[in-house]
Formats: structure tokens, C-alpha cells, sequence
């Protein structure tokens, strides 16, 4: 308990993304919602552990905040 506490403290996504997508994000770097805007679904995607339903559900949070994903002509 005390490890998802703790966990939950360092970043701000979604619950519902799962541990891998979580730690898959944590260990590239990110760890706020924010920072995805300048990355593609595609290259989250790509994070071993990130999958469709992970990236569903953070296109959900950042729409939530007005975000989105860069895309790929904007990079």
C-alpha cells in the first residue's frame, strides 16, 4: 500500500492506464500528463508496456485538460 501511495505522488496519470503503461511512462521520464503533449501516440505507444487501452485512456485525460497528443505534423 504504502508503494502505490508513493508512486501516486510522482506522477498524475490516470489509474486506469495500468502499472505497466505507469512504469513504462515513469521509466522514460514522464511524469506528468502535461509533458505527453510533445510526444505522439505513436511514440508512447512504442514504450514497452504502453498499450491501446493505455493510450485510450490517457487521450481521454489530457482531452479532459484541453490537451492532446502532438501530432505528427506539429513535431
Amino acid at each position: 500500500m504504502w508503494r502505490n501511495n508513493l508512486i501516486s505522488r510522482i506522477h498524475d496519470f490516470p489509474r486506469g492506464i495500468g502499472s505497466p503503461a505507469t512504469s513504462a511512462l515513469l521509466f522514460a521520464g514522464y511524469t506528468r500528463l502535461e509533458q505527453l503533449t510533445t510526444r505522439t501516440e505513436q511514440e508512447i505507444l512504442a514504450l514497452h508496456g504502453v498499450g491501446p487501452k493505455a493510450i485510450a485512456v490517457l487521450r481521454g485525460a489530457l482531452a479532459e485538460r484541453g490537451w492532446t497528443f502532438a501530432s505528427a505534423e506539429r513535431k
